[in-house]
């Protein structure tokens, strides 16, 4: 029998799926949410099975609750190879990034990517060194764009019947700006991206404040996607 509250009855993730509101509130880009969400699959070798979850976080961020619970589960098999999706509303702060990075130290067969809907305090610059060094670790680190709305979407929430291609749709403009300032991050270029929150609705402002470096080291593809500047730009 067809579910009338979307996914069909006897989908196995229904249980751990999570309400349309709840993923709205989390991922939304242009909002400042304080609680932090993941998402994440798991898949064991070369088995086509995957395994779906969410987490928030407790008295701990919620990547060292993941850390934690997957490495005291029966089924974890440190030999065998495992592969690891996380959809994050913020991303890792520094000492999540250092966890992050002495797990997969201690388990060489896991590999992980990370998506983030948001940049978690971007100017520390604790926080920005720990992300640089997750990525030189090997770890995948991106901003979800539209594929990962959607594969959430899909995956993760309870959507209403019928609305499985309703995903919410943000604009570019924000999206393409964390992006922006993850490269930056990720190639030791200084910030970019300044964010002020409206506090009466809790809506993010952007500014963009590109200095010579960005300008030199960053390719205008990633610069022109933002829609706030226009290249050339002759500098004096």
């Amino acid at each position: 029998m067809a579910s009338d509250r979307g996914p069909p009855a006897g989908d196995p993730t229904l249980r751990r799926r999570i309400e349309p509101w709840e993923f709205e509130f989390s991922f939304d880009p242009r909002k400042f949410c304080k609680e932090a969400c993941l998402l994440y699959e798991i898949q064991w070798g070369n088995s086509r099975d995957v395994w779906r979850h969410s987490g928030k976080n407790t008295t701990k961020h919620v990547e060292r609750n993941f850390i934690e619970k997957i490495a005291s589960e029966r089924y974890f098999c440190p030999s065998i190879s495992c592969s690891i999706f996380w959809y994050l509303s913020w991303s890792p702060c520094w000492e999540c990034s250092k966890a992050i990075r002495e797990f997969l130290n201690q388990h060489p067969n896991v590999t992980l990517v990370i998506y983030v809907a948001r940049l978690y305090q971007h100017m520390d610059p604790q926080n920005r060194q720990g992300l640089k060094d997750l990525f030189h670790s090997g770890v995948t680190i991106q901003v979800m764009r539209a594929p990962e709305y959607d594969h959430c979407w899909r995956n993760f929430v309870n959507y209403p019947c019928g609305k499985e291609a309703h995903w919410p749709r943000y604009p570019p403009l924000c999206i393409n700006l964390y992006a922006l300032e993850l490269y930056c991050i990720i190639s030791g270029l200084p910030p970019c991206l300044q964010i002020s929150r409206r506090y009466q609705n809790q809506l993010i402002e952007f500014r963009l404040i590109l200095q010579n470096c960005h300008y030199q080291m960053i390719p205008p593809y990633i610069l022109l996607a933002t829609g706030m500047i226009q290249l050339p730009v002759t500098w004096r």
